[in-house]
């Protein structure tokens, strides 16, 4: 027997709830039933974020630094940073070389006792803000046209929309996301909370299995330090 010939299903929105519904226990039967399970979708979208690194979420983006500045804004929708580098001599071949951060916390930059000091930066506060993560960095340039900050940042994942938009999310991860849609909207219909607890067992097993696979398939190796505990 042939077989189709295409991989290419994915879900819109409105297809999207209208099965979440029906796993729930009923059909999906008005236009606020749609509007809340919008509302819930966009609600699980950020419980991912919170959970943790989502894969395709990764991006990368720069910043330039100026002479004597210690504040500056990352990328619109980035939720944290990953990796922070400074960058010396950007486009120069010969010379370019990315410099890892260190990563300090609120307290330690706070003692710092002079932020103006100027020098090549060597640590960097990440503030994450309500908006956007701020950057702090000490010391602050010493150069202009010399110095870029080059970081890998998490984004947010886009809204469910208001019309009929495919979900902002590799195809893998539409099980999970029709699995937690439906326990989120048993947890709201009180004719379906019989459902609750069965849908919630499903989701996390679907969310156990799309996190597992989405993940960097490098090798590890640990190697014990000698003479510590």
């Amino acid at each position: 027997m042939a077989t189709s010939g295409t991989s290419t299903f994915n879900m819109d929105f409105p297809e999207i709830a209208e099965e979440a519904w029906e796993r729930a226990g009923r059909e999906m039967r008005s236009g606020y039933d749609l509007r809340t399970a919008r509302r819930s979708m966009n609600l699980l979208t950020i419980e991912w974020a919170n959970r943790g690194i989502n894969l395709w979420t990764i991006r990368e983006a720069e910043v330039d630094l100026v002479k004597g500045d210690l504040d500056y804004n990352t990328t619109t929708h980035a939720i944290d940073l990953l990796e922070v580098n400074l960058r010396t001599d950007d486009g120069d071949t010969a010379k370019q070389r990315d410099l890892p951060l260190t990563r300090t916390s609120a307290s330690v930059y706070a003692g710092i006792p002079n932020k103006l000091t100027q020098g090549r930066p060597t640590q960097v506060w990440v503030d994450r803000t309500r908006t956007q993560p701020v950057l702090h960095v000490w010391p602050v340039p010493d150069k202009n046209d010399t110095y870029k900050i080059n970081y890998w940042y998490l984004v947010r994942i886009d809204d469910a929309g208001e019309g009929a938009y495919e979900a902002d999310m590799p195809f893998r991860f539409l099980p999970c996301l029709v699995a937690g849609l439906a326990y989120y909207i048993a947890m709201k219909t009180p004719e379906l909370s019989d459902r609750v607890v069965m849908l919630k067992q499903i989701y996390d097993e679907q969310f156990s299995l799309a996190a597992g696979e989405d993940r960097d398939k490098t090798s590890a190796r640990f190697v014990p330090r000698i003479g510590y505990p």
